[in-house]
């Protein structure tokens, strides 16, 4: 099979390993001239390009049997309400509407937050998609819908990504807030904190494109309820030695637990 990734960070890099090591033709894409080295040993072929570049787009998806958006906006970006707006509109929806225009097989990498703070006493597919404002569930919805119009276009919706050894560990993310954002993050404090390991990330998009899913799935690692926001960075903050954070409440993902038992229906298990 030949397979396109657009954004390989870590989990598009994990998911380019799997499928090469199994025979696959991947061809990974970077925004950066300087990543190429680092892809080139991971993925059959590496295409400099942006994901809204329809042109280019169209060149590296020609022939491919599906194509994976793995695209993550700029941590840099992330925390402050307005620079998200055009960072997330052109990294995720913009790239979005390109596959889904050029491909008629693409499988979104989505988020949990295009929930809110979710519904009920269980969040799963069937909960309402939020009318929150904010760019992150705002962009993340708008480029939902524009693969879901796909003749067979999926969307996985995860949760915060870890585990990987570049990834910033929870603690340097505490202190990098106090540093740089005056102690101040734009999640809300009751919003229980669910995390996949990239690994897991990487299985879930591997299992929704050779099985040939469609629609949307949820893959957040459920076996346990998480404790919140506010419980799992200020007791971070206390160890550190830092005062407790200000939760700001911009970016809301799911005050309640949160089902995947959809997918683990067909027959994916989270290992990690």
């Amino acid at each position: 099979m030949r397979y396109v990734i657009i954004g390989c960070g870590n989990v598009g890099m994990e998911l380019a390993r799997r499928w090469v090591s199994a025979g696959h033709q991947v061809i990974g894409t970077t925004t950066s001239p300087d990543r190429v080295p680092e892809l080139t040993p991971v993925c059959t072929e590496v295409a400099v390009l942006r994901g809204s570049d329809r042109p280019a787009v169209e060149r590296a998806t020609r022939d491919a049997d599906a194509v994976v958006l793995t695209v993550s906006p700029r941590i840099a970006r992330a925390f402050d309400a307005d620079q998200r707006i055009a960072e997330y509109a052109d990294t995720l929806t913009a790239s979005a509407r390109t596959a889904a225009a050029v491909h008629p097989r693409v499988v979104f990498t989505s988020s949990v937050s295009v929930y809110g703070a979710g519904h009920g006493a269980l969040v799963d597919e069937a909960t309402p998609v939020t009318d929150d404002p904010d760019a992150s569930p705002r962009n993340f919805a708008a480029a939902e819908a524009a693969v879901l119009a796909a003749p067979r276009g999926a969307a996985l919706r995860i949760p915060d990504v870890y585990g990987h050894p570049r990834d910033l560990d929870y603690p340097t993310r505490v202190k990098l807030a106090h540093e740089m954002l005056g102690g101040s993050v734009p999640f809300s404090a009751e919003a229980l904190h669910y995390r996949i390991d990239y690994r897991d990330a990487a299985a879930a998009l591997d299992f929704v494109v050779t099985r040939d899913l469609t629609g949307v799935f949820n893959a957040v690692p459920d076996a346990v309820v998480p404790q919140t926001n506010q419980a799992v960075l200020d007791e971070l903050c206390a160890a550190g030695g830092w005062p407790a954070l200000t939760y700001r409440g911009e970016i809301r993902t799911p005050f309640v637990p949160i089902s995947s038992g959809k997918l683990r229906a067909e027959g994916f298990a989270f290992a990690h």
